[in-house]
């Protein structure tokens, strides 16, 4: 799963990096503890444009009454999206890219969960796969919610000796098929990274809180890696 993570890249980098149209509203960055319910830097394509704005992090399915009204969905497992109520509109038209620099996951040593920052070996930008979905109180005139969640497989070898989920990390070239601007075919996209594609260290117990903030968030321990 992914239930943390960090952004670092300012926005106007996002935006060229990903060939998109900001919006004024992005979150602000850097961020270095991202946690579920705050806005996160999302692109999506509109009318063949793409477009980088702010989602609420945290799926709110067309039928709740309120965003509390159920389950807090910050993920959306690949093998089921498809057949989902939540999920499976979504994820034939609704599709995005979550911008991250890096995501935490946790091991634990008895009864203490062991935070570690993980990123990308070649220190690029993390795009994970998302679904997003516009949400509206019924009876109410405010504005649409727009909220979003990260897409998750099985972990590759060397991640499941953290965690035995991972979010789906897109390449670059893979970015305009999953985002539906060149046909179909965006499911076989939802697998594993590679295993030498991402590299991890632990960090302080601080990040165990959400109110934790600050660059030493993502600061090394001097501990061995993990097996």
């Amino acid at each position: 799963m992914c239930g943390r993570f960090a952004v670092t890249l300012p926005p106007d980098a996002m935006a060229q990096l990903f060939a998109a149209v900001p919006a004024n509203d992005l979150p602000d960055v850097p961020n270095y503890n991202v946690c579920p319910t705050n806005a996160v830097h999302v692109v999506t394509t509109d009318d063949g444009q793409r477009r980088l704005g702010a989602m609420r992090w945290g799926f709110i399915p067309h039928w709740y009454r309120k965003p509390g009204d159920g389950p807090l969905l910050i993920n959306a497992r690949s093998e089921t999206i498809a057949e989902k109520p939540a999920f499976r509109a979504a994820c034939r038209e609704r599709r995005g890219v979550i911008i991250a620099s890096g995501f935490y996951e946790w091991t634990r040593d008895g009864d203490t969960r062991l935070p570690w920052y993980i990123t990308r070996t070649d220190g690029a930008p993390l795009a994970f796969a998302a679904i997003w979905q516009s949400w509206q109180a019924k009876g109410q005139d405010d504005p649409p919610l727009r909220t979003t969640a990260i897409v998750t497989t099985g972990a590759n070898a060397p991640m499941s000796a953290i965690h035995h989920r991972m979010p789906v990390i897109l390449e670059q070239d893979d970015i305009a098929l999953w985002l539906g601007e060149t046909g179909k075919g965006a499911a076989t996209l939802m697998r594993a990274a590679p295993d030498d594609a991402l590299r991890w260290h632990r960090v302080a117990r601080d990040v165990n809180s959400n109110r934790a903030s600050g660059p030493q968030l993502i600061d090394p321990l001097d501990v061995p890696p993990a097996d």
